[in-house]
């Protein structure tokens, strides 16, 4: 096993595999490195696909304290992984909790990335959500400190949003609430209080996303309801922003729908290469309707 270590002395189990311009990919909460086996059989045939797990996802070191996780510290995780591998940029994939440190690495080191795949990203981010979602980030992690996660598992996994997943893939399904089971309650719970209770919202974040030069892609399911609006506002305030919707889909899109989630994200990255990807014209942004007025 290959361990990546941050600058506060945690382990983050991590992999490396194919050649060519690397991908790092950076998982959702209720998954793991594992999560991105589709796209990295997908891609690994072009790329070099970089995964890992996050602190608090074993064989990843487990801090015992919430105050070892946040949201700045997710970024540098990222960056101790690229460092290991002594990568200086790479495209960036992230899903969900992996979207938001995706969105942050390219606000604070642009440098290290060269494009970024924000994938689910938004929960909790509307203002009117936030004192709700902190609520049941709280609830999330006393439930797992003291019922297990088992118990969290079979709660978490049947969430608006990752029903679709259930009613499309059933044995897909049963895979990965059997993947989520063995993670870390620990880890998980002090994820929930440290990374995702604790994250700003992204509507505090426009004035730092509206700076980002890098080529961006933001994409979601279109019943993944606590994303839309969020990724509507990255849209417009990202320049170099595009947007896709997949239909009928929920939130775990790279394993609910990896097809379509790869077709996106391969064109995606297929335009960045070539270096075709485009800033958005200014025009685009007018105030009037239709063009007629002054």
């Amino acid at each position: 096993m290959a361990y990546a270590v941050t600058d506060d002395g945690v382990r983050l189990f991590c992999e490396s595999t194919g050649s060519g311009i690397p991908v790092l990919f950076i998982h959702e909460f209720a998954g793991d490195s594992g999560s991105w086996e589709p796209q990295v059989r997908h891609f690994g045939r072009r790329y070099r696909c970089i995964t890992y797990n996050a602190r608090g996802y074993p064989p990843s070191d487990v801090p015992p304290t919430s105050a070892s996780y946040s949201q700045q510290r997710a970024v540098q995780d990222a960056i101790a992984v690229l460092d290991h591998f002594g990568v200086q940029k790479a495209h960036i994939v992230g899903l969900s909790m992996g979207g938001f440190a995706t969105l942050h690495l390219g606000i604070r080191h642009p440098e290290r990335a060269l494009s970024l795949c924000v994938a689910g990203c938004g929960y909790g981010a509307e203002p009117d959500k936030r004192d709700q979602f902190r609520r049941e980030s709280e609830a999330s992690a006393a439930m797992l400190l003291e019922q297990g996660m088992d118990a969290f598992v079979d709660r978490y996994a049947l969430g608006p949003t990752r029903v679709q997943f259930q009613n499309k893939d059933p044995r897909g399904f049963e895979a990965f609430k059997a993947d989520f089971r063995k993670h870390s309650a620990l880890g998980s719970a002090n994820t929930q209080l440290g990374v995702q209770r604790e994250r700003p919202s992204l509507f505090e974040l426009r004035e730092d996303m509206a700076r980002i030069n890098v080529p961006t892609l933001v994409l979601n399911g279109d019943e993944d309801w606590p994303c839309l609006l969020p990724a509507l506002m990255m849209k417009e305030v990202i320049p170099t922003a595009a947007m896709a919707v997949i239909p009928n889909a929920g939130h775990t899109i790279n394993i609910e729908v990896p097809d379509a989630f790869n077709r996106e994200l391969g064109e995606f990255l297929a335009w960045v290469d070539s270096g075709r990807w485009p800033a958005r014209d200014p025009r685009a942004m007018g105030k009037s309707i239709l063009g007629m007025a002054k």
